[in-house]
């Protein structure tokens, strides 16, 4: 599937989002290593961290396609997409 570079800007605002949903978890309930969750958070804290894993995998595999279907080096578009997508967000 061919990818706007508009499109991998909106797949790592999105992967960005779910960062840090899971880094205010972490937040409100502590380590997950040194408190004891209740079954509730442990199942919310899962879903948000696979939310931000598979987006992250998606937005990867989507700006190594795009790199090689335009031919430009993949850490080049990268960093454009995460450049691109942070100051936007900024303003």
């Amino acid at each position: 599937m061919a990818h706007t570079f508009d499109e991998l800007v909106e797949k790592q605002r999105a992967a960005d989002k779910a960062q840090v949903q899971v880094e205010q978890l972490r937040d409100t309930y502590g380590s997950p290593t040194a408190e004891l969750w209740s079954e509730q958070q442990t199942g919310t804290y899962e879903t948000a961290w696979r939310a931000w894993r598979d987006l992250g995998r998606d937005v990867q595999a989507a700006i190594t396609e795009y790199a090689k279907d335009e031919g430009v080096a993949r850490n080049v578009v990268e960093a454009d997409v995460k450049k691109q997508a942070r100051h936007s967000e900024a303003d």
